[in-house]
């Protein structure tokens, strides 16, 4: 099977069974598990010990991110990710790629992504169909804990991948970049709860749910299926474009599939809906229902 460039976002289980089966995972080659599962539910930790891709390595997002931010998951500094990303045996040079094994396919393997790109490392991959699907296709799985030999990593962050609270304030009156929301309609409407928070979103945002890009097998859709998407919801990818969510993570699902088809500089708003809820001001929270305070 041809080997697929080092820079492209996805690679298919099929590939990466190839690379595990020739033995090519090591320091050039790094799989990284980024699981993560509200902790009332899974245990993502326990999970990767029980079953794993051979040669993987748990990429924890509860360690590797600011934990002095009173929001969840938010960059660490540069130091920190070069650390963190060193242990796990990656270096600049390493192809890493990245998988988690939630049920829809893929949920936070493109944040573990993303957060790559954002500290400026290129070559990092999605597996396609994340692990459930590794698994349905009967691709090899082991509870081996490897442990690679540490690498130096140097990151160095990309700050127009990554928006701030005041930048986004500012474009609410300036308009300089569209905004997509990547959270379920209802959460973006204000008709439910976001996970115990007051729901809604930011003035002038376009909402596509990031299962939208997903298949039903938990695939990612095709290129023109994806950009017709986009299209439906009038977001031009000729210009700046930068997504939000929840708490950042979903939002990297628009940042890959604006990527699929060509757009390489879409920004995270890394703080998102539980940082502008609690930051800004009444009248900058859309929403369809009354609030019961500002």
């Amino acid at each position: 099977m041809a080997r697929q460039g080092l820079s492209r976002a996805l690679v298919s289980a099929a590939w990466l069974s190839e690379a595990v089966r020739a033995g090519r995972v090591g320091s050039g080659l790094r799989v990284l598990d980024a699981s993560w599962y509200p902790p009332e539910g899974r245990n993502a930790r326990q999970e990767f010990k029980e079953r794993h891709i051979p040669g993987a390595s748990f990429f924890d997002i509860e360690e590797c991110r600011d934990k002095s931010s009173p929001y969840d998951f938010m960059l660490p500094s540069e130091s920190h990710f070069a650390d963190y990303v060193g242990r796990l045996g990656v270096s600049n040079d390493t192809h890493v790629v990245v998988y988690d094994g939630d049920e829809v396919g893929t949920f936070y393997a493109p944040r573990a992504w993303w957060m790559f790109r954002a500290f400026g490392h290129k070559e990092v991959s999605v597996l396609n169909g994340g692990f459930k699907n590794w698994v349905k296709e009967g691709h090899p799985v082991s509870a081996e804990v490897s442990q690679p030999a540490p690498a130096v990593f140097k990151a160095r962050l990309n700050r127009a991948l990554v928006k701030t609270f005041e930048e986004m304030v500012q474009n609410v009156s300036t308009i300089k970049f569209q905004v997509v929301d990547s959270r379920p309609e209802g959460r973006f409407r204000g008709t439910e709860l976001d996970q115990g928070l007051e729901s809604g979103h930011i003035p002038g945002a376009v909402n596509i749910p990031f299962h939208s890009f997903l298949s039903e097998t938990g695939h990612e859709k095709s290129i023109e299926e994806i950009q017709e998407i986009f299209r439906a919801k009038k977001v031009d990818l000729s210009k700046p474009l930068t997504a939000t969510c929840r708490k950042g993570v979903t939002a990297c699902q628009i940042a890959l599939a604006a990527f699929l088809c060509g757009k390489q500089d879409v920004a995270v708003y890394d703080g998102s809906w539980s940082e502008w809820y609690h930051r800004a001001p009444p009248h900058y929270k859309v929403s369809e229902v009354k609030r019961s305070k500002a």
